[in-house]
């Protein structure tokens, strides 16, 4: 009945029924005939209440709206798009630069709206049109913005690795009760932060990498933009005026969670005034963009806990029938022991990253497998970074992901799904370069959160 459960889900959420309406609904209907054969015990759903105002009463996801509305007022604002502007005619005029603006901007867009919808479509619009006039390869400028956009998924602050943060340390302590530990250990939205830091910035590096050995083969692919204006006083400041401003919020944001000055929630908070304040001073921020703004949070926050609430329901019944054992007995038995087990879930959270955001995942599958591989000594920082970078990887793979269907529902006059998917195939390979290395020398991701919180 639970394998039953997770295949009429799958199926059901592939005819385009809403996520979470398919998680409780489905699941209610299996409890009603689990009820009916004796396979379930319909006081399990007695609990469901408390588990319910467990999520809704969570201070860690109180961040959740309010990194969604720092990020939304950063975009409504057109911030990044200056800093686009003012990065593009500072670097332009070297072969490829407008590449590695893209990708510096991206970041900080990724960093700032952790959202990966968001990002690809924003730099879809501002980019893509500008690098097509410039001469730059399409297939290439289609993968370069798709695979930034991604980014968002692992540059702190994510919205991705909040909600990891507190999947992640629900199961960690489960986990421990389980090897008999009564006095638990946590794993914090920080320490996922820290961890984040050091495999972001390596995966931007590789992209530079990856593009100045293009440049250096193709130099006609990547032109310089010859119409730049004279590096003056009035264009440092003008820079400077475009840079300093989402750096500084970034940096407070993130160096409070790291440091220990705030609580994520705090920080959110911080980040929110930060961002408003910020578009206030550059004028880009007015009545009717601010209702903008919070209709937009507010449907997005929405969708995030209406998600969480459905997945709640699906976990308590998935449970109830049987299906948390039959995934310990299929671990134990799995050859290879912890590395077979672990190789298999990446392989399942890719496969459903093509049909499924990475809220759900977050909700509904690490619950379900992140205690059992924790139980069998798997680091519970390192799991949450390469989940992280497997969805980012999946959202990204031709044909399914979703960072394709973005950029291409805001480019179809500018460039086919053919030249989309030929150029982030290289992005693809470098991302599963990156999951390699950090299987191999897991230090990288370990090493900060160690140095910072001991």
């Amino acid at each position: 009945m639970a394998i039953l459960l997770f295949l009429a889900v799958c199926l059901v959420l592939m005819l385009g029924y809403p996520v979470a309406l398919t998680l409780a609904g489905v699941a209610l209907m299996f409890a009603a005939i689990g009820t009916l054969t004796g396979t379930f015990d319909s006081s399990l759903l007695g609990v469901l209440p408390n588990r319910l105002y467990g999520v809704i009463n969570n201070p860690i996801l109180m961040a959740v709206p309010l990194f969604v509305f720092m990020g939304v007022v950063l975009e409504k604002s057109k911030i990044a798009e200056q800093l686009l502007t003012s990065m593009a005619e500072l670097f332009g005029r070297f072969r490829g630069g407008l590449i590695f603006s893209v990708f510096f901007v991206g970041m900080l867009l990724a960093a700032s709206t952790g959202i990966v919808g968001a990002t690809v479509v924003t730099m879809g619009l501002m980019s893509l049109p500008t690098l097509l006039k410039r001469g730059f390869d399409p297939a290439f400028s289609a993968g370069a913005i798709c695979a930034t956009g991604t980014l968002g998924q692992i540059i702190p602050p994510s919205i991705a690795l909040v909600l990891l943060g507190d999947v992640l340390s629900n199961a960690y302590q489960q986990a421990q009760l389980q090897m008999g530990i009564f006095s638990p250990k946590s794993v914090s939205v920080g320490d996922l932060f820290a961890g984040a830091l050091v495999p972001g910035l390596l995966l931007l590096t590789m992209y530079c990498l990856y593009t100045l050995i293009l440049i250096k083969r193709k130099p006609e692919q990547f032109p310089a933009v010859v119409d730049h204006r004279r590096l003056d006083w009035e264009f440092a400041l003008q820079t400077l005026g475009a840079l300093v401003p989402p750096l500084l919020l970034i940096f407070l944001v993130l160096g409070s969670i790291l440091f220990g000055i705030a609580t994520p929630t705090e920080a959110a908070s911080v980040g929110a005034f930060g961002a408003l304040v910020i578009a206030l001073i550059k004028r880009q921020m007015n009545v009717k963009q601010l209702k903008e703004v919070m209709i937009s949070t507010t449907k997005i926050t929405s969708m995030v806990f209406l998600i969480l609430i459905g997945a709640s329901i699906f976990s308590l019944v998935f449970r109830g029938l049987g299906g948390e054992v039959l995934i310990h007995e299929l671990f134990n038995n799995m050859p290879g022991g912890l590395i077979g087990a672990t190789l298999l879930v990446m392989v399942v959270i890719f496969l459903l990253g093509f049909i499924l955001d990475f809220i759900e995942i977050t909700f509904v599958v690490v619950p379900l497998v992140a205690p059992i591989l924790l139980t069998m000594g798997l680091d519970p920082i390192w799991l949450g970074i390469m989940i992280a970078v497997n969805l980012q990887t999946s959202f990204l793979t031709p044909p399914f992901g979703f960072a394709l269907f973005y950029l291409r529902g805001v480019s179809k006059e500018l460039i086919t799904s053919g030249q989309i998917y030929k150029g982030v195939i290289p992005f693809v390979v470098i991302q599963l370069l990156l999951m390699l290395i950090l299987s191999i020398w897991p230090e990288l991701i370990t090493w900060l959160p160690s140095q910072i919180y001991g």
